[in-house]
């Protein structure tokens, strides 16, 4: 051991075992032992697999000492003769030693070889056999990627078939279908990948009914059938290993199966016993024998892809001249280095290598002379590829698996000169240099000039040369399996890593964990958006996905607006009890993702209305209701609108004005004239409706008229859900954290202790914390086997402030992150072959650790982890030393703050600090509006070039595939000119955005992303829009992704064609462009144009360029051309805009009114109502203000009213040229306030 470079030891069990478990210990009374090492498993001691723990996590734990017996369990035991223990790691003070111990069983083998022409028959004692429960079990294993395993079909259109295609397992299964046998629209499901890697695998299929369980080794489906039996009805037999074709013995319809099963099981029937014992049920088909005899291929694994290397000399060149090259490979990277040799006569080279997951092969000559072709696409896959490259005579031959070859014509014959390298070339060699990177991946049936290559010789070094390769296994590993991606996305694999494409899911990360829309409609209000159409994602990162809402933006309320289906009122006749009338309602929601937005909404409600005429709703003789609805759970719910759970009541009852008070609902009267019985369903716990059932209106002149409104909720419960801490050992407990593969945790806190423990949650070894551990450092640390992981984040202020500060931490199999405020973003990439699963086992604390030490002192607010939000409220009036909500002026749920500005806490009140906003005033809500005509322009120069893109901590990959390139605009604007150049960004790398309106009035978004390619142009509405009025914009990206609103219509989504970041930001111009160098044609021709109008409320990422022009004019950042005049257009023009909204709704509204002069009374004593409680208020709230002026008329200079008066319009906005650039999504949240 002491010569060998890499050792190991090897075991034979004399017989196939079961092993469980494996044991270490080192070398008696010495300083000898292993402190890591690899399992390896073969059958036959020439092939073998190495053996990963349940994380896919290679290497196995050994000892700390020579005498401790450490002792690896196998989650998953291997059946196996053969076992290899190979070092890693050892004592560094002294050597390798290592005794070992092996524990399992003996078990019974049951085994039978197929050739690939032959299968065994099951018949059947009847004609068919139907079933309801089906166990099937096998083992099996092959070095071919495809064939059948089992196969057996019925007469009315079951069937069921288990095959291996491209190296996974699929299975066909149908229940009374009479679909043509294999048309293309059958679909199976598939599990497994790499199967035909001449190792066992295990399949279990379990079906009960419809419901099916495939299991493939540790892989598991469940899934259920198609069709519309429960029952599998299968005609005369089962086939095993092939497809026979019925009278012509030998003739196979798919390709058969060629290799081992073992211990084959159908409903507890041994299949193979009874053909070894050869049972009457059994038939053979072609030559099955009842011994392994499975030729074992030899591979070796290139393991790096800059220094792995295999030399092998020419030896014995072909009697005909010139020479050739056989191999098999198996990668998963698109790039890499195959064969490279020097050829006679010089200075001639011959390249094969993969390139861009083709075979490239090229032949370099003297000076710049190169041929060059391709053959073969996607070789990649993971599965095995024969490739051949033969010179004879006069050209160069390049074959790929079966395809014609590929040719490079020659000049002259061509011998090898020197060695063949394969894989990459050595770091000495000067016949090897290449710039592609080394092979990573397996090869093997290497043959040189037809001779076959010994590759144990070469291990020995008795033949050739070689580096970082592994030798009698092929290592690789599916990385996609399980799919580690999220939200449905695509898993992308190189040989060490993988990546997810999050491309139409509404997600975005490295694993697609985070959703890009905001959970509420509350949360867009805060970013400083209007009423209009948005998609909400109410569990965030859960598994919900994101559902299509109308945000209704009022003064005091936010309400969230989903309809449904039937919008319209609905008029029923001739229905009963016995044959009612039934409408179920179809919402833009699932039935969860409704329960996530009522459950997280403060307050719900539904209208329904009930107009009858001879039609009622409880008035029966046995008391029982003649109409109902369900609620969304489908329970049956009595109560009418207005009225409480429970009591078959109206609203006039609850109100004490029906029309007869001896009924409690109008209706229920069953009078000949109309009556109605309107109420708002307001039970949030019973919202929305999910189906109405009308059962009275079959008698004579019996008729009823009913609407059910949308459902509308108000208020996000988990924005302000806050807590106080008062003593260090006080804490909040939940259950254990679920976050095995990614967890994100979200909150916010304020406080003025130097430190503390936010939360955390543990394991046995494993767990997570986060915690302020100094006054201005913010710390996320955890561990999931590899060793603790630790990220901070450090403001050059102090966080213990007494202001509210955000926090987002998040770990997931790719790598872990951490926000704190607007501070940039952290990054720690995982390891690439490390353990993945966190396990915690113990209570989260929250504002505490279970040891009752460094506890938190201050408030946590809006605990939101994997999309849940966490009751901090309700768990804090049962808990001692914490109590419900947070005190102080910014603690509350009003907006004082609007549009991205931020509250921040005074001592005798509270002002807005409207830095990051585009708008000014006390509370951030004043539009900033300017007037541009033709020739003004208004140009924001950035400080330094720079990238909208987050940049990475040195520990982050630089190769993720996560695009954070984003960039989010909005602005107002009223204009009469067309066309017109509305905002253009553009950076010293050429590249640019330009929103325009065109010549025919609509509104166009250029972006200019790739100089070498055309720019992307999108156009959201056809419709005029410099008509004189009033329009808002939001332009938000995020990668590919573009999402823009006009007005209220809907958020519009858009794919670009490149989602490259914006390099080096040069300016941002509103109006007329005079540097146009870029610019198409179009947008050319709108820049020189400029613009004549008003622009309000403008904002670029964290840049509010029309606040920097009126507040900064003296800046260099700022330049000014021609007139600009600062004005309240945008708020006038608003203000138009809702007047000649509201004509038009009492228009409608005139023009669609209908009803009896009780419901006009009705009407106008409830607006008379309102008005005099209006009036009421105003008195209410001029008294409290004339206190208020006395009362700071006496209070001095420090009155809130100075601080108001100090931060006016434009509160310290001279801040934002001094702020660096950040993640505008991530920044947004900072203004949850």
């Amino acid at each position: 051991m002491v010569t060998d470079q890499e050792p190991w030891l090897q075991v034979d069990l004399r017989e196939q075992m079961e092993v469980t478990a494996v044991a270490t210990q080192g070398r008696y009374d010495s300083w000898d032992w292993v402190s890591a090492y690899l399992l390896l498993y073969s059958d036959t001691g020439r092939s073998w697999k190495q053996y990963r723990q349940e994380d896919g996590v290679g290497g196995l734990v050994g000892n700390v000492n020579s005498e401790a017996v450490v002792q690896n369990k196998l989650p998953h035991p291997v059946r196996t003769r053969f076992l290899r223990f190979v070092p890693l790691y050892w004592n560094p003070s002294g050597w390798m030693g290592l005794r070992v111990e092996v524990f399992g069983c003996s078990y019974k083998s049951y085994v039978a070889d197929f050739d690939g022409r032959s299968s065994l028959l099951y018949r059947f004692n009847q004609k068919s056999m139907s079933t309801v429960k089906d166990v099937i079990s096998l083992r099996f294993k092959s070095h071919q990627a495809e064939g059948v395993l089992l196969h057996g079909e019925g007469q009315r259109g079951d069937y069921i078939t288990l095959e291996l295609h491209r190296g996974r397992l699929d299975l066909y299964l149908n229940l009374d279908d009479s679909r043509p046998r294999f048309s293309s629209r059958r679909v199976p499901v598939t599990v497994g990948s790499l199967l035909d890697d001449q190792h066992w695998h295990s399949v279990h299929v379990e079906r009960f009914n419809r419901q099916v369980n495939l299991t493939v080794d540790a892989h598991t489906q469940h899934f259920q059938t198609k069709g519309e039996g429960q029952s599998l009805e299968v005609n005369y037999e089962l086939s095993f290993g092939g497809i026979p074709l019925p009278g012509k013995p030998g003739t196979f319809l798919r390709k058969n199966f060629r290799g081992c099963l073992e211990n084959l099981y159908y409903n507890g029937i041994n299949i193979i016993d009874l053909a070894k014992r050869r049972k009457p049920q059994i038939h053979s088909v072609g030559n099955v024998t009842f011994s392994c005899s499975q030729p074992q291929l030899v591979s070796c694994t290139f393991l790096s892809s800059s220094s792995s290397f295999l030399s092998l000399p020419s030896v014995a060149p072909v009697a005909t001249g010139g020479f050739s090259v056989r191999f098999q490979l198996r990668t998963w990277n698109p790039d890499g280095l195959l064969v490279s040799a020097q050829l006679e006569p010089p200075p001639q080279k011959l390249e094969l290598r993969v390139s861009n997951s083709w075979l490239r092969l090229t032949l370099l000559g003297a000076g710049r002379q190169k041929s060059e072709v391709s053959a073969g696409r996607r070789v990649n896959d993971g599965l095995w590829h024969s490739v051949g490259l033969e010179a004879r005579d006069l050209q160069i031959s390049l074959t790929v698996d079966n395809e014609p070859s590929s040719t490079i014509q020659l000049w002259e014959r061509v011998q090898p000169r020197g060695s063949f390298y394969l894989g990459g070339c050595p770091p000495s060699s000067a016949d090897c240099q290449t710039q592609t990177p080394s092979f990573q991946g397996c090869m093997q049936l290497i043959f040189i000039n037809s001779h076959p290559t010994n590759l144990s010789h070469v291990q020995q070094r008795l033949l050739g040369n070689y580096n970082k390769l592994q030798f009698d296994t092929c290592n690789i590993k599916d990385r996609c399996l399980p799919n580690l991606c999220e939200h449905g996305a695509r898993c992308f694999q190189t040989w060490s890593s993988f990546s997810c494409d999050c491309s139409g899911t509404g997600y975005s990360g490295a694993t697609c964990h985070n959703s890009i829309y905001e959970p509420s409609c509350e949360a867009y209000k805060l970013t400083g958006s209007s009423s209009g159409f948005y998609f909400i994602d109410p569990d965030g990162s859960g598994p919900l996905g994101p559902v299509q809402v109308y945000c209704n933006m009022t003064e005091k309320k936010v309400w969230t607006v989903l309809p449904h289906n039937s919008t319209a009122p609905i008029t029923v006749q001739s229905s009963s009890l016995q044959q009612p009338h039934i409408m179920r309602f179809n919402y833009s929601a699932s039935a969860k993702q409704l329960r996530a937005i009522v459950s997280g909404s403060e307050q719900c409600q539904q209208e329904v209305a009930y107009n009858c005429r001879k039609s009622r709703l409880f008035n029966s003789k046995d008391g029982s209701p003649l109409s109902w609805w369900l609620d969304r759970e489908g329970e049956r719910r009595s109560y009418w609108g207005g009225f409480l759970p429970g009591v078959q009541q109206c609203s006039c009852s609850l109100e004490e004005n029906c029309v007869d008070m001896n009924y409690f609902c109008n209706c229920d009267a069953d009078t000949d004239t109309w009556a109605n019985d309107t109420g708002i369903l307001s039970y949030k716990d019973h919202l929305p409706v999910s189906q109405i059932v009308i059962g009275d209106t079959d008698r004579m002149g019996s008729q009823a008229v009913y609407h059910v409104g949308p459902l509308r909720c108000y208020g996000d419960r988990s924005i302000w859900n806050a807590a106080s801490f008062y003593q260090e050992s006080s804490y909040l407990y939940f259950p254990t954290l679920q976050a095995e593969l990614a967890s994100d945790i979200s909150f916010y806190f304020k406080t003025s202790a130097p430190s503390g423990v936010f939360l955390e949650n543990q394991g046995l070894k494993d767990f997570i914390r986060v915690e302020l551990s100094s006054p201005s450092v913010v710390t996320f640390s955890f561990d999931v086997g590899n060793g603790p992981a630790v990220l901070s984040v450090k403001s050059h202020l102090p966080l213990n402030d007494r202001q509210w500060h955000y926090v987002r931490a998040e770990r997931n199999v790719k790598e872990a992150s951490l926000q704190v405020d607007q501070l940039p973003l952290r990054f720690l990439q995982a390891p690439a072959d490390g353990h993945l699963r966190l396990r915690l086992s113990s209570q989260l604390f929250v504002g505490g650790t279970a040891s009752q030490q460094r506890g938190f002192l201050g408030c946590i607010r809006s605990l939101t982890i994997n999309g849940v939000s966490f009751d901090l409220e309700e768990r804090a009036k049962m808990t001692p030393g914490v109590s419900a909500g947070c005190p102080g002026y910014c603690s509350g749920s009003s907006s004082l703050c609007h549009n991205r500005g931020r509250c921040i806490e005074k001592s005798n009140g509270y002002i807005c600090d409207c830095s990051q906003s585009a708008y000014g005033g006390t509370t951030c809500n004043q539009e900033v509006s300017v007037s541009f005509d033709r020739e003004s322009s208004v140009t924001y120069t950035f400080q330094e070039p720079f990238s909208v893109m987050q940049n990475r901590s040195s520990q982050a990959s630089s190769a993720s595939a996560d695009s954070r390139a984003r960039e989010d605009v909005a602005f107002s604007f009223v204009t009469s000119q067309r066309p017109a150049m509305l905002l253009a960004v553009g950076t010293f790398s050429l590249q640019y955005i330009a929103v325009i309106l065109a010549r025919n009035g609509s509104i166009q978004i250029w972006y200019h992303l790739q100089t070498d390619r055309s720019p992307d142009v999108f156009s959201p509405t056809p419709s005029n829009l410099a008509d004189g009025r009033l329009h808002r914009v939001r332009i938000h990206r995020v990668g590919k992704n573009l999402y823009i609103q006009t007005d209220q219509d809907v958020h519009g989504k858009y794919i670009l064609s490149s989602d490259a970041e914006l390099i080096l930001i040069r300016s941002l111009t509103l109006g007329k462009v005079t540097r146009m160098e870029t610019f198409g044609e179009e947008v050319a021709h709108a820049a020189s144009k400029g613009f004549t109008g008003c622009l309000s409320s403008v904002q670029f990422n964290h840049v509010a360029p029309l606040k920097a022009a009126l507040t900064n004019r003296g800046s260099s950042l700022v330049t000014i051309r021609g007139p600009l005049v600062q004005s309240n257009c945008g708020t006038l023009a608003e203000s138009h805009t809702l007047q000649d909204q509201a004509v038009n709704s009492d228009e409608d509204k005139k023009q669609g009114a209908s009803g009896t002069q009780k419901d006009l009374a009705v009407i106008a004593g409830v607006v008379t109502a309102v008005v005099f409680i209006a009036v009421c208020a105003l008195a209410v709230v001029s008294r409290l203000i004339y206190q208020q002026r006395r009362a700071q008329r006496s209070g001095g200079s420090s009155s809130i009213k100075d601080e108001h008066r100090h931060t006016s319009m434009y509160t310290d906005y001279r801040t934002e040229l001094h702020l660096h650039h950040h993640s505008v999504r991530d920044s947004v949240k900072e203004y949850y306030i």
